[in-house]
């Protein structure tokens, strides 16, 4: 049953965002699974939209939204297209795509995920490149080690960044760690990273560049001569992204349905009552993972 929301009047504050949560629709792994963002007052939002980004210079930390937990496959995503944003398993000609075991790894190597209210612009070539975005948020690659579930926000500090390149789009990676990792205190930049996490930085790039290849694909390839950027050149990328969205957000003619919460955007004035909300009974069982899934691939 689903019932009628009310429109929010409230921004969110930095103390609010731990109030979020979620509410799903349908069976997990499967293509009709829909997991919401849940507000404080439980009325729905949109993941891309709602979560502020709240980049806070001072500190290098931005919201992350997880997306797909570590070591596991399924490939679970924001779906900007979807009304509200919510994130659903991406599919292949109506089945679920679940990414392959490249060995000795099992899924994904971090808690992979986006970051809100950021947008990689399809109409703009990146200074430094010749490739321009992937119509998407920022992909985040969190590398603490706490298992982060799917639509959980969390607190991350910016590290470093890698321009991967994909399908001829520029799709960047934003390394980062949870705020609240006991290693946190001691990470600020690649170089730390390097220090706490060895080899991590090469694994990273090393998984990015092959993950597609089981699949029947070429191997990826990197901007920059597949050097990470620094802090400094992450902070710029996020900043940039940041601004393609209230670009986007303030774009002649643009509608967006998907926006809950008010804004200084003036585009956000179109706030409307008529998303809906899953209830409790709508969520239903995960459904089997196929036994192919589990194959392990040498690269």
């Amino acid at each position: 049953m689903m019932r009628r929301l009310l429109q929010v009047k409230t921004l969110l504050t930095r103390s609010q965002v731990a109030n979020f949560s979620s509410v799903s629709q349908g069976s997990k792994f499967s293509s009709n699974f829909k997991q919401y963002l849940k507000l404080s007052n439980g009325e729905i939002g949109s993941y891309f939209h709602d979560v502020p980004l709240d980049l806070d210079l001072s500190t290098a930390t931005v919201n992350m939204i997880t997306e797909i937990p570590r070591w596991s496959q399924a490939k679970f995503e924001i779906n900007k297209d979807e009304e509200w944003n919510p994130i659903m398993q991406d599919c292949k000609k109506g089945v679920p795509r679940f990414v392959k075991n490249l060995f000795p790894f099992h899924g994904y190597i971090h808690n992979y995920g986006a970051l809100p209210r950021t947008w990689e612009n399809p109409l703009t070539q990146h200074p430094g490149t010749e490739y321009k975005g992937d119509n998407d948020p920022l992909d985040c690659c969190e590398i603490g080690s706490q298992v982060i579930p799917t639509g959980a926000i969390r607190r991350v500090k910016l590290l470093g960044s890698l321009a991967l390149i994909d399908d001829n789009e520029l799709d960047w990676k934003i390394i980062v760690i949870d705020c609240q990792d006991p290693l946190a205190q001691y990470v600020k930049n690649l170089s730390d990273v390097e220090t706490h996490f060895p080899q991590l930085l090469q694994q990273t790039r090393e998984w990015f560049r092959n993950y597609k290849i089981p699949d029947g694909k070429s191997a990826n390839k990197f901007a920059f001569d597949e050097k990470y950027m620094d802090l400094d050149n992450t902070v710029k990328v996020v900043q940039q992204c940041h601004d393609a969205w209230r670009g986007l957000m303030n774009k002649e003619g643009y509608t967006n349905n998907n926006v809950r919460l008010p804004n200084t955007i003036s585009s956000f004035k179109n706030n409307h009552n008529n998303g809906t909300i899953p209830s409790e009974s709508d969520n239903k069982p995960n459904s089997k993972i196929p036994d192919a899934v589990s194959k392990w691939y040498y690269i």
